[in-house]
């Protein structure tokens, strides 16, 4: 058996390195922005956050020399409005409403709702690790909303569910309808953009324009656009070039578990028994979704982050 060299094994060590340390900035950010939305309402920051990005992504796309024109408006504004009006909005509104680490783990069920929806729509059938993956979402989702035991504090919960089927929605909509050739740089500018339009439009007809602009919410807006954008795409598209595809999406799986963990933390928001089950679950649930998608059978479909948390 041939043994790799010390220096293949930590060229290799490397792009994982890059995939752990881009889980802990979209981790730690459910925190970040929990804790931004003590001075700007959240569909506010939400739009606020995402034209900073915007900023960030024009200047690094022409240093990289990627191109700026815009892609075929039927394409790019339906997915802006997915991906980003819908998926990041109501992630952030769902923090208005509940915890940190809970939105998280619910906002990550995108890849369950992607399945699910995958066999309609792309005749995709549920297959292998698919369907106890889903019985475990499933159960674990019943297990944070206690229907049981209604307290009319399901606000949250039900926004986070909504951005995450959003988020699978938005995929779907890349799978079908994306040009080919299409730059993954140029996409995400012009998808932003378009949907950062729509966040304001929501925001002033919901939110009330009150920002303190405080020294942590001006932090909470510069890690959103330097590590949670710029160095983070960075960091992704690295990951991308150097690692299979199906194990730097499995590497994110690590992102909500961060966010729950860093929630315990710092917010001190500790899951009751039964949301600590139903958090379980899911991650399971995600876990054996990612595994199977490590040996993809044909027409499976891989969709990875697009870096938005």
């Amino acid at each position: 058996m041939t043994r790799k060299s010390p220096e293949r094994a930590q060229v290799a060590l490397l792009p994982l390195a890059a995939l752990a340390l881009l889980s802990l900035i979209w981790g730690y950010n459910w925190v970040v922005m929990k804790v931004a939305l003590a001075d700007c309402p959240p569909l506010l920051f939400a739009a606020l956050r995402v034209w900073g990005s915007v900023l960030v992504l024009i200047p690094l796309m022409l240093w990289m020399k990627r191109p700026l024109a815009m892609p075929s408006a039927r394409y790019i504004i339906p997915f802006g409005l997915l991906q980003t009006t819908g998926f990041v909005g109501f992630a952030m509104w769902a923090l208005e409403y509940g915890g940190a680490g809970k939105i998280a783990i619910l906002v990550y069920m995108m890849p369950i709702w992607l399945i699910v929806f995958a066999w309609p729509i792309l005749g995709e059938r549920l297959h292998g690790l698919q369907w106890p993956a889903l019985a475990l979402a499933l159960l674990g989702l019943t297990a944070i909303l206690q229907p049981w035991n209604f307290s009319g504090q399901w606000t949250g919960s039900l926004l986070a569910l909504l951005s995450g089927i959003l988020w699978a929605a938005s995929a779907l909509w890349q799978k079908r309808h994306a040009p080919p050739g299409l730059d993954l740089f140029n996409s995400t500018l012009w998808q932003t953009a378009f949907g950062g339009l729509g966040l304001i439009v929501i925001a002033l007809w919901i939110d009330p324009l009150e920002v303190h602009w405080t020294p942590l919410f001006i932090g909470a807006l510069l890690y959103n656009a330097i590590p949670g954008t710029a160095l983070a795409y960075f960091l992704w598209a690295y990951a991308l070039q150097e690692l299979p595809s199906s194990i730097a999406g499995m590497g994110t799986l690590a992102v909500p578990l961060i966010g729950v963990v860093a929630a315990w933390l710092q917010l001190g928001e500790q899951p009751s028994d039964w949301e600590a089950i139903g958090i379980i679950g899911i991650f399971v649930a995600l876990a054996l979704v990612s595994w199977q998608h490590l040996r993809p059978r044909n027409g499976d479909n891989i969709i990875l982050p697009t870096g938005q948390e």
